[in-house]
């Protein structure tokens, strides 16, 4: 039992005493041990942490304050609490980089701008007054402290832990600090830090005995069980389109923790779905989860949904949410930097990549990726495959350049043979490729009551292209339509809705004309009969090839996929949105690879690896771009940023979030009724249960404000910046309101008089 006077650690969600709150992080700590007993951590070690992070409270300063009394000149309690350490009795049975590994991560498990080197007689003497206070402090998982001493500076330095002590001292820090860091934050919730993946092998069987009893043949195809058989291994894999990627990823996950990755949220959203519905089916809250930049309002568009509610009532969906961004759930579908942003190894990264440690990573569509993210990804491999993470890279086109670059940061991975249907009959695709710049003339030529997709490079094309149609060639607003990344939240997720639908394979009594951009490139599971796109270069093509044909063979005359490569111009975007360098060599390789007619899967992956190889793109600053931003975080110092300013550079932040004008004017009233639930104050008279609603309507009115929000290229904001105007939403927080045209089925309008037209040309795709 623990007696004496109650030293408190925390009040929040209930009043708990220090000793209460570290048999919780011992019982998470047990937890984690059983649920993934091969990590590679030092257990005993861990376990020492956990006992000592916080006897640092035990401060009277620390209590006064905790009981509602301002205190002056306070010392973060985790640089107090290593003090408690008998470091002459750890140096029994640790090396000298065990101990200062464990000094560190106590005195740094909350981050704290504090100068300890500066501070350090400060702290020795604040640790010795606490000589008096420790008398009274028991505690049953420790022997009776009865002398203090703040470790030399030999052991906390200011610095930290980092590569310069050691790779290896360096990732065991990141294990012992980042698993604290979990344990703690999950037990200060009143959470599990993990919750055990036991169901998706019999999950993904159990949809398999499903397909059996509609088809007595249904198995596994030789990607998937390609999967299954390594499923310890890093792979590197290439499968046409339709051939179960999803499916691929999910069984070489199997009974571990997974993270699915995808670079659109339309298309994480439809997996997320998909698993959830399909696969996983019960116990969603302990499961999977989704995790990018507007999960939550995902969320409550599906609790509040009649035709779709999630089951989660009994935690709640604030609760679920924290669940998943703490990365506590077995199978997390994600955008990267939710994960990866770790690269930049900011202050507070290794509960990130201590987690991806014990991990498997599913990377999809890879191409889809900018050089910067790239680079990225190509990093944090690195790092997840040295602390013993596993990954996999799956993708219906692949670049062998990549493989050089992984190759050179000596990461191990198996590079099968593509998987691809051989047969001549199956063959999707009939190309096309045209001299001259894609127009409305040649797509209205095409539409005869079937489903045409048309994808641009720019907003602004596809914009100027679906206005020609309505304007010039009698088509209805009901048969054309304009899916692009500047509309709002609201009107976007209509129209995702609404492709999704008429591109169902299933409807076969559907037409129209969807003009898009890069959004439909990746993941989207729609069937078109008619694809018309610019060329952007060949990676792109073949993705957008993908969403025509999808699951079918091509077997009429003539074409069903046409490349308009801008004859003696550049198609837009070429230099903006699409690398010129790259883009040259796709056209030149269409032309010279003779492509005109049917073309087998095998054939476009071949193109791939004629083109996209290291010696060809060597000089292009695409591939300029991803080595030099490798070099670039290997120069950082670790702990130099903030996460703040880590995941605005991760995200290569050159846009804006804005409510166009109009929209504002419209639904006023209603922003206006959110923000005043954002500025409703939370009161300690509150019960715990009120203020669970409180922070669930906060949540809610975030979310309805968000419907109103696009994100634009921050170079359609002027230089003096009168083109956007801002509203206060609260003393810290303000929206930004963008003059300028927005229309429903059209999208933002840049106005000329607020905006260069050099800037409208360049306007491009946001992802």
């Amino acid at each position: 039992m623990n007696g004496g006077p109650q030293f408190i650690a925390k009040t929040y969600p209930e009043l708990e005493t220090i000793q209460s709150h570290t048999d919780r992080l011992l019982d998470n700590l047990k937890l984690l041990k059983n649920t993934y007993p091969n990590l590679n951590v030092d257990w005993d070690l861990l376990e020492l942490a956990c006992l000592f992070h916080d006897l640092g409270k035990i401060n009277k300063k620390f209590q006064s304050k905790i009981n509602g009394k301002k205190v002056k000149d306070e010392i973060p309690h985790g640089f107090l609490s290593i003090g408690f350490l008998d470091i002459e009795k750890l140096r029994e049975k640790y090396s000298r980089e065990k101990i200062k590994i464990l000094v560190n991560a106590i005195a740094y498990h909350h981050e704290r701008d504090f100068p300890i080197s500066e501070y350090y007689s400060a702290v020795a003497e604040e640790i010795t007054i606490m000589v008096e206070d420790i008398k009274f402090f028991c505690y049953d998982k420790l022997p009776k402290i009865e002398k203090l001493k703040m470790p030399s500076l030999r052991y906390i330095n200011g610095n930290r832990v980092t590569e310069r002590d050691g790779e290896q001292v360096f990732y065991d820090y990141v294990l012992v600090k980042g698993l604290l860091n979990r344990i703690d934050y999950a037990s200060s919730a009143h959470e599990r830090v993990e919750w055990p993946n036991d169901f998706l092998e019999d999950a993904l069987a159990d949809m398999m005995n499903r397909w059996k009893e509609q088809n007595q043949n249904a198995s596994w195809n030789e990607l998937q069980k390609y999967m299954i058989e390594n499923r310890d291994s890093n792979i590197v894999a290439v499968a046409q389109t339709g051939m179960g990627k999803t499916e691929a990823g999910l069984l070489w996950i199997g009974n571990n923790k997974g993270f699915f990755t995808l670079p659109l949220r339309t298309a994480l959203n439809a997996i997320y779905d998909r698993v959830r519905k399909q696969i996983v089916r019960d116990k969603i809250e302990e499961r999977v989860g989704l995790l990018h930049s507007d999960a939550f309002s995902e969320f409550i568009k599906r609790a509040d949904s009649e035709e779709e509610k999630l089951e989660l009532e009994e935690i709640g969906l604030s609760k679920y949410h924290n669940r998943i961004r703490q990365l506590t759930m077995p199978l997390t579908i994600c955008t990267i930097d939710q994960i990866f942003d770790f690269v930049y190894r900011y202050r507070g990264f290794e509960p990130k990549l201590a987690t991806l440690a014990y991990s498997k990573v599913v990377i999809d569509e890879i191409q889809m990726y900018s050089p910067d993210l790239i680079a990225y990804l190509i990093s944090g491999l690195s790092h997840i495959t040295k602390l013993g993470g596993k990954f996999v890279i799956l993708t219906a086109t692949y670049p062998p350049f990549i493989t050089d670059l992984l190759k050179k940061e000596g990461i191990e991975f198996l590079r099968p043979a593509p998987f691809l249907n051989d047969d001549e009959s199956a063959i999707r695709h009939s190309v096309q490729v045209i001299d001259e710049m894609i127009n409305a003339e040649f797509i209205a030529k095409k539409y005869h009551n079937n489903k045409v997709l048309v994808v641009c490079n720019t907003v602004k094309k596809a914009q100027e292209l679906y206005l020609e149609l309505i304007e010039n060639f009698e088509l209805s607003k009901e048969e054309v339509n304009l899916f692009h990344s500047t509309f709002i939240q609201k009107d976007r997720r209509e129209k995702e809705a609404a492709i999704i639908k008429l591109g169902d394979k299933d409807n076969k009594e559907g037409h129209g004309i969807w003009i898009c951009t890069q959004v439909v490139e990746a993941s989207l599971d729609i069937d078109f009969d008619i694809l018309i796109t610019e060329l952007s270069d060949l990676n792109g093509l073949f993705q957008r090839m993908g969403r025509c044909y999808r699951n079918r063979p091509f077997d009429g005359d003539g074409y069903n996929c046409y490349v308009l490569n801008g004859g003696e111009q550049k198609c837009t975007g070429v230099g903006y949105v699409i690398d010129t360098y790259i883009f040259n060599l796709s056209k030149i390789a269409l032309k010279e690879m003779g492509v005109d007619g049917r073309i087998s899967e095998k054939r476009k992956i071949e193109m791939i690896e004629e083109v996209f190889t290291t010696d060809k793109l060597r000089d292009s600053k695409y591939y300029r771009d991803i080595v030099d931003t490798l070099d670039y975080i290997k120069c950082l110092y670790t702990n130099e940023m903030d996460k703040g300013e880590a995941k605005r550079r991760f995200r290569n932040i050159n846009s804006i979030t804005v409510i166009p004008e109009n929209v504002f004017r419209q639904n006023h009233e209603e922003i206006e009724q959110c923000v005043q639930i954002l500025n409703e104050k939370y009161l300690k008279s509150m019960s715990k249960d009120e203020s669970e609603q409180l922070k669930l309507g906060k949540a809610k009115a975030r979310a309805r404000i968000s419907d109103f929000t696009v994100s634009i290229p921050y170079y359609l904001v002027n230089k003096n910046k009168t083109n956007l105007w801002p509203y206060q939403i609260s003393e810290y927080e303000h929206l930004n309101i963008l003059k300028c045209n927005y229309d429903s089925k059209v999208g933002i309008t840049a106005k000329t008089d607020f905006v260069e037209e050099t800037d409208l040309e360049a306007w491009d795709n946001i992802f």
